[in-house]
């Protein structure tokens, strides 16, 4: 099992090196955030933001134990804030140029998360299929979330079923209403989030994630 997730991941690095996957861009937390309202149409909404205490950098909630510094929302009303308008968005980011870019999902677009294990085995495997994939992330938390059309949290729990699987048994999650993502290029504690498969003018219409839920479930069973 390791050597099978071994290549995946080769072949998947292998792709990037050979320019499938493009580089990240050297942009502003601003410019990234009006750019994604722009150019992809989803929401955005600034979150919390590293600070140097004593050379280390904490998050600016104040809490030592933080488990996402730097890349959670401010407060619990977070989901008013968020915004599609660009012209918003920049004043927002310009009054804090280092907050987080967070995404709420269950508006244009949902998430489905697996480990990023799993992730390397299904983009191998959707990509030799030349399947159908929208934008995926990679966080520091070593997850996968690929984007997908909303509606995700309905779905996915018969889809899996009718694949002989029980939900509870893979780690297989949906990100929609009254969630998010952390979207590039936010710092979440030492480490960037960072896209897998970015935003191209060929991943703007999203795959439903009845088309996804196959080569992630065999991944995430795989990786038990």
């Amino acid at each position: 099992m390791e050597e099978k997730i071994a290549g995946a991941e080769a072949a998947w690095s292998a792709g990037r090196a050979a320019g499938h996957i493009p580089q990240q861009r050297g942009e502003s937390l601003l410019e990234t955030a009006v750019r994604y309202t722009e150019e992809r149409h989803w929401d955005v909404f600034p979150g919390t933001w590293l600070v140097a205490v004593g050379g280390v950098q904490r998050c600016s909630c104040g809490d030592l134990r933080c488990t996402a510094p730097g890349a959670h929302p401010v407060h619990e009303g977070w989901a008013s804030l968020a915004t599609g308008s660009a012209s918003v968005a920049r004043r927002m980011w310009e009054q804090q140029p280092t907050a987080s870019v967070l995404l709420p999902t269950g508006r244009t677009f949902d998430a489905v998360s697996v480990p990023e294990t799993a992730g390397f085995l299904a983009l191998a495997r959707l990509e030799r299929m030349r399947s159908a994939l929208g934008p995926v992330i990679l966080t520091p938390e070593r997850r996968m979330q690929f984007f997908v059309l909303p509606g995700t949290s309905v779905k996915l729990p018969d889809l899996v079923r009718k694949l002989g699987w029980s939900p509870a048994s893979l780690d297989l999650a949906a990100l929609g209403e009254g969630a998010y993502v952390v979207a590039p290029p936010t710092r979440y504690g030492a480490r960037a989030v960072q896209w897998a498969c970015r935003p191209t003018p060929a991943n703007r219409w999203l795959p439903d994630v009845g088309e996804l839920v196959p080569p992630l479930a065999y991944a995430c069973g795989r990786d038990r």
